[in-house]
């Protein structure tokens, strides 16, 4: 979140008048630091902004840090204290210093977390306020940590085997590019001196780079043009539904897809039933974690369990279980503990999504090695293919 610089003309006690300068987040923050100055705020102007920064706030630091502050004995505007005295950066120093003026003010933490959107999210401030209720705010957050690190590692899990095809791709593509943009015009000026016949597929490729030759910048402006295009459809998110649609439908991804999506429905709620919210609120506020077209079948399972219908039977008659998950999810309800069943299905889904990247990663790097190496290959051998036609015949 920025900080906003803003202009305050002011009396104080001996009604003097003054006019100075200070950041705040906003000008209601602006006027409270005024008068909790003692000052008497007669207008309030923006000056500048202090940069369009975002906080650097890190979530699982802020509340790993509160957690070992609050059952070291401090209470929990002092813990803000410390922490607010402590911070260096500027942007995550106004939002701590924001939350610990309203606090002051009497507002429950809750309450000042939900005024910064940007720095605690939904199911953050949803996870605190229901911990309010039992005044068990620390153990809440630790759940909170161990969720978000849960989530950050299978994140991580994914990225880290992306990262060598991806660079593997990337690379492949730029031999491709350097063969096709300057070494393929050259070669079909030499074979139009030549003269003689060529194989078709060698025709089409001196044609290209005839075409180069001679309207490059043309050519290169289309492409430009195309690319731009195609990434501003890419951030569309009517085309990546339709991706997501594609892929769901591939048998074995699709699958691995909805694990995906199942895991984190699962361990969102299973966490806030443990923090003592119901099934409907924590559905509700689950529901933007998950795809466009998991969505609506969230919805109407949601509607399912506000008529009374058991979760269980919610989720299954939805597809939003599986054998596995169906089974557990029964036991749960049982044993009245669906918040940690949840979690136990959440990690059972996590093992299986592990084992399925890695056997994907071993399958997927030759191949790209292969189909690379067949695309340079064939460009390279069509390139020559006419000099070898021309040695055979002076032979």
């Amino acid at each position: 979140m920025s900080l906003v610089r803003f202009r305050i003309t002011t009396l104080d006690s001996a009604n003097a008048l003054s006019t100075q300068e200070l950041d705040a987040l906003d000008e209601g923050d602006a006027r409270r630091q005024a008068l909790g100055r003692g000052l008497r705020v007669l207008s309030v102007h923006s000056s500048r902004l202090r940069g369009p920064r975002r906080s650097k706030l890190a979530l699982v630091a802020f509340s790993g840090e509160l957690v070992a502050l609050l059952e070291a004995g401090l209470s929990l505007v002092e813990a803000i204290d410390a922490l607010t005295e402590k911070e260096q950066d500027a942007s995550v120093r106004g939002v701590l210093e924001g939350l610990r003026r309203r606090l002051y003010e009497g507002q429950s933490l809750s309450t000042a977390l939900a005024e910064f959107p940007s720095c605690f999210s939904p199911l953050y401030v949803a996870t605190v306020r229901a911990s309010e209720r039992s005044g068990a705010i620390p153990e809440a957050l630790r759940r909170f940590i161990a969720y978000q690190e849960q989530i950050d590692t299978l994140k991580k899990r994914l990225i880290n085997a992306s990262i060598y095809p991806a660079v593997l791709l990337g690379a492949g593509m730029l031999v491709v590019l350097f063969l096709v943009v300057y070494v393929v015009p050259r070669f079909s000026g030499i074979y139009e001196d030549i003269g003689g016949d060529l194989p078709w597929a060698s025709k089409l490729l001196m044609q290209w780079g005839r075409l180069l030759d001679s309207h490059g910048m043309g050519v290169a402006t289309v492409s430009l043009a195309v690319l731009v295009l195609l990434i501003h459809g890419v951030m569309q998110p009517a085309f990546r539904g339709a991706v997501g649609r594609l892929l769901v439908r591939i048998p074995t991804v699709g699958h691995q897809l909805k694990l995906y999506q199942l895991a984190r429905l699962y361990r969102t709620v299973g966490m806030l039933l443990r923090g003592g919210l119901p099934a409907v609120t924590a559905f509700e506020m689950t529901r933007g974690l998950l795809t466009a077209a998991t969505q609506p079948r969230l919805t109407l399972a949601t509607r399912a369990v506000r008529e009374g219908r058991s979760l269980a039977d919610s989720l299954a008659s939805h597809g939003l279980t599986t054998p596995v998950a169906d089974r557990m999810l029964r036991v749960g309800e049982r044993s009245g503990n669906m918040g940690e069943m949840m979690e136990r299905i959440a990690g059972f889904y996590d093992a299986e999504l592990s084992r399925f990247v890695e056997v994907a990663t071993r399958l997927i790097e030759p191949a790209m090695m292969t189909v690379i190496g067949l695309v340079i290959g064939g460009i390279v051998v069509l390139m020559y293919f006419p000099i070898f036609e021309l040695a055979g015949s002076i032979r």
